[in-house]
């Protein structure tokens, strides 16, 4: 079960992009203080405009019109995140969005993405000590994302052959600072093999696209994933 997150729901107007006296109207949603806005696509009269209760003053059928259409955007926003919490999905202001505007393609998973799932959904089930190696493998990942791609973070869909090979690369030439040598082999087995395990979840949880083949064996996006025996010595077996 997912720890509670706070959730609200907060409707504005930009007053500085005010014309003729009419402001754009959005809609703020905040999940865990991370904000995120959603235009609605309707301009209010700046001088009709409630702020305290977030709708328009007056009860001509104009405002009668739009405070129910607030209601209504009020009822859809929340009943998208409660459709989230309920089928114990990851919760963001993005994701939210997407099911609210019914445009699930908006959504594009990260690599942290399935770095914080994982951490979320399979720490408890595992050892303390894989745990903290989980944890040594996903910096060297970041790491190695940030030196050799110049970026914090990557799509799933990004993910592919030259990846996997250019991280086996990457640890092969990389001397941590607790340790006065480079990483031996077995370690770098072990830290792609991590890697593959997240992105079989996500994969399996329909973050990234892909295809299962035969004898446990994962293909994604063309890389072929086999299991740690079949593993060549100093090696990374990739079809």
């Amino acid at each position: 079960m997912r720890s509670t997150t706070t959730f609200s729901i907060l409707f504005w107007i930009y007053a500085k992009r005010t014309k003729n006296n009419l402001a754009p109207l959005y809609a703020r949603i905040t999940v865990d203080g991370k904000k995120l806005n959603i235009s609605l696509k309707r301009r209010i009269d700046i001088q009709l405009w409630n702020p305290q209760k977030q709708r328009i003053r007056g009860t001509g059928k104009t405002a009668r019109d739009l405070n129910q259409y607030l209601d209504e955007v009020h009822s859809k926003l929340f009943q998208c995140y409660q459709e989230l919490r309920a089928e114990d999905r990851r919760i963001t202001p993005q994701i939210i969005k997407a099911k609210f505007v019914g445009d699930v393609k908006v959504v594009h998973y990260t690599l942290k993405d399935i770095i914080e799932y994982h951490n979320t959904k399979m720490f408890h089930k595992l050892h303390h000590n894989t745990s903290r190696l989980y944890l040594i493998s996903q910096k060297y990942i970041l790491l190695f994302l940030k030196k050799e791609y110049k970026m914090d973070n990557i799509e799933l869909s990004e993910l592919d052959y030259q990846f996997i090979l250019n991280f086996e690369n990457f640890l092969r030439g990389h001397t941590p600072r607790h340790y006065q040598k480079k990483i031996g082999n077995n370690a770098v087995m072990k830290h792609i093999q991590r890697l593959r395990r997240m992105v079989t979840l996500a994969y399996q949880i329909e973050w990234k696209k892909g295809k299962a083949t035969k004898r446990g064996r994962l293909q994604l996006d063309g890389i072929k994933f086999q299991s740690k025996q079949n593993y060549h010595k100093g090696n990374l077996k990739l079809y």
